[in-house]
C-alpha cells in the first residue's frame, strides 16, 4: 500500500453508523446455505446502458478482458450491440461495502455506461454514479444513489487463502439473479495475460458471464476476492482479483476517483532458461531489464539494461510479473531500494519513482529487402542501425521467440549495423551456448536467447 495510505475497510467503516452484516459461518458439515443467507442481501445486480456507437473506434476498442467472453457475446455477459440507434445493455454483479451504498465491481462492466442501475435484494432498482475506475486492475466503485443504511459485506484477506480451501461466488450469471455457486480456490497468483498487474485467484466455482463484479466468499463470509473473468473454452476455470489488491486501492478511488501508481521507467521480460544460461545468471529468478527509458526514474537511479531486478525494498521477485505489482504499490514520488543482479555481482540502486501515465509505444520499423541468416529468418537493413526481420520460418530456432518487424540491434552484446553485419555476427557466435539478441520491439528492447543445438 502507498505511503500514507488509509485500510480501505476503516475508510469504509469510520463513515458508517451500522455495523457489516454479520455473516453465519458455514457449518461444520459444510452446510453454506445460513452463510448464504447472512451475505446475499448485500450482493447487487449491475444492469447498465450505453447508447449505440456506430464503429469500432467510437466504442473505444476491445478490453483485455474480452477474449475471456467472446463465446458467450460479450465481456461481462454485455449483450452484443443492438442496432444502430438502439441501445447497448449490459448485466453485471457487485457488492456493497458500506451503509452509504458504495459498491464495488469491475470497472469493465460499466464501462463507457450511459446509465448504471442497482438492483438490490429486495428488489429495489436505484440508479448508481460510477465515482471511480482503475482499467488497469479492473476495479470500479459506485455509489447507489438514495441508498443509505444498507447491508454491506468486509473485504476480508486474500494473503491467507490457502489453495483446495472452499469458497463461494454470489452474482448475476445471464441476468439470472441472485445465484450462489460453491467451490475451492483451485490455484494463486495466476497470470493469464489480461493486464499489467495480474495475479488472480483461480477457482472452480462456476462463474459466467454476469457475474463480473461479484464476491468471492470464504466460509466466515468474508470477501476474498472479486470475480473478473473466466476461459471459455476451459470448464470450471474462473478468476478472481484478490481482495488485498482491491482494499489497497480502494482509498484513492474513493476519494479521488482514479488511483496513481509510481513508475519505475524500465520494460522488464521474465528470464527463460536459454537467458539464464546466455546471460550467465544461475537462475531464472527475477525481472530482466530489456531496456531504461531514457531519463527515466530507473536510468537516473544508475538502473542498466540487463540487471535482473530480484527484491523491491526487500520484497522477493520471483518472476517478471511481481515487479509491475510491487512497484505500482507505492506511490509517485516515493523512493524505493531496489537489489539487483549485475554480471556476477549484486548491486543496490535506490530509485525515485515517478507517475505511471497513459503510454503508447511507438511503432516499430518495417522490414527492407530480406537476406538470409541462420536462425530460419529473412533479414533487411533497418532504418538507422540494425536488422529488421522480415519472415521467421515456423519450426526454425527462432520460431516463438522473433517475430517479423523485429530489429536486432545486438548480436552477443556487440552492437549490429546491417542485416550482413548481424549474418555475419550470427555465423561466429559459439553454439556452445544460446545466441544472445538484443532486439527492438514496439519501441521497446528486449533481450531474446535461441537455442541453435
Amino acid at each position: 500500500m502507498a505511503a500514507g495510505a488509509v485500510p480501505a475497510l476503516a475508510l469504509a467503516q469510520a463513515a458508517s453508523q451500522e455495523p457489516a452484516i454479520q455473516a453465519q459461518p458455514a457449518g461444520p458439515s459444510g452446510d453454506v446455505s445460513a452463510l448464504v443467507a447472512s451475505v446475499q442481501p448485500a450482493v447487487v445486480n449491475i444492469t447498465v446502458e450505453q447508447l449505440a456507437k456506430t464503429s469500432a473506434s467510437e466504442m473505444g476498442g476491445e478490453s483485455p478482458f474480452d477474449f475471456f467472453f467472446r463465446e458467450f457475446g460479450g465481456r461481462g455477459g454485455a449483450p452484443p450491440m443492438m442496432p444502430h440507434g438502439g441501445k447497448r445493455v449490459g448485466a453485471g454483479s457487485g457488492f456493497i461495502i458500506d451503509d452509504k451504498g458504495h459498491v464495488v465491481t469491475n470497472a469493465h462492466v460499466v464501462d463507457g455506461a450511459d446509465t448504471v442501475k442497482v438492483k438490490l435484494s429486495d428488489e429495489r432498482e436505484l440508479g448508481a454514479k460510477v465515482l471511480g475506475k482503475d482499467e488497469r486492475l479492473d476495479v470500479a466503485v459506485l455509489e447507489i444513489q438514495g441508498g443509505k443504511n444498507l447491508p454491506h459485506v468486509t473485504l476480508g484477506s486474500s494473503t491467507g487463502l490457502k489453495v483446495g480451501e472452499p469458497v463461494v461466488a454470489i452474482g448475476n450469471p445471464f441476468g439470472l439473479g441472485g445465484t450462489v455457486t460453491s467451490g475451492i480456490v483451485s490455484a494463486k497468483s495466476r497470470t493469464i495475460g489480461a493486464g499489467p498487474y495480474d495475479d488472480f485467484i483461480q477457482t472452480d466455482a462456476s462463474i459466467n458471464p454476469g457475474n463480473s463484479g461479484g464476491p468471492l466468499f470464504d466460509l466466515r463470509g468474508q470477501v476474498v476476492g472479486m470475480n473478473t473473468a473466466i476461459n471459455p473454452s476451459g470448464q470450471g476455470i474462473g478468476f478472481a482479483i484478490p481482495s488485498d489488491a482491491i482494499k489497497e486501492i480502494l482509498p484513492q478511488l474513493l476519494e479521488h476517483g482514479h488511483v496513481r501508481r509510481g513508475k519505475l521507467g524500465a520494460h522488464i521480460q521474465a528470464v527463460s532458461e536459454p537467458l539464464s544460461k546466455a546471460l550467465a545468471l544461475g537462475d531464472t529468478r527475477g525481472a530482466l531489464v530489456g531496456s531504461v527509458e531514457k531519463n527515466g526514474p530507473g536510468e537516473k537511479a544508475g538502473l542498466r539494461d540487463g540487471d535482473v531486478v530480484i527484491s523491491v525494498d526487500g520484497r522477493p521477485v520471483a518472476h517478471a510479473h511481481d515487479l509491475p505489482r510491487l512497484i505500482a504499490s507505492h506511490a509517485p514520488g516515493s523512493k524505493v531500494m531496489l537489489e539487483v543482479r549485475r554480471g556476477t555481482s549484486t548491486v543496490n540502486v535506490l530509485v525515485t519513482l515517478a507517475e505511471l501515465g497513459d503510454e503508447k509505444p511507438s511503432a516499430p520499423r518495417r522490414e527492407a529487402k530480406p537476406k538470409p541468416g541462420q536462425l530460419g529468418i529473412e533479414l533487411g537493413d533497418a532504418k538507422g542501425n540494425g536488422a529488421v526481420v522480415g519472415r521467421v520460418s515456423e519450426g526454425g530456432p527462432a520460431a516463438g521467440l522473433l517475430l517479423p518487424g523485429d530489429v536486432i540491434v545486438e548480436v552477443d552484446r556487440q552492437p549490429v549495423r546491417s542485416a550482413a553485419d548481424a549474418v555475419n555476427k550470427i555465423e561466429r557466435a559459439s553454439v556452445d551456448k544460446p545466441l544472445l539478441l538484443r532486439v527492438e520491439r514496439e519501441g521497446s528492447k528486449r533481450w531474446v536467447a535461441i537455442e541453435r543445438r
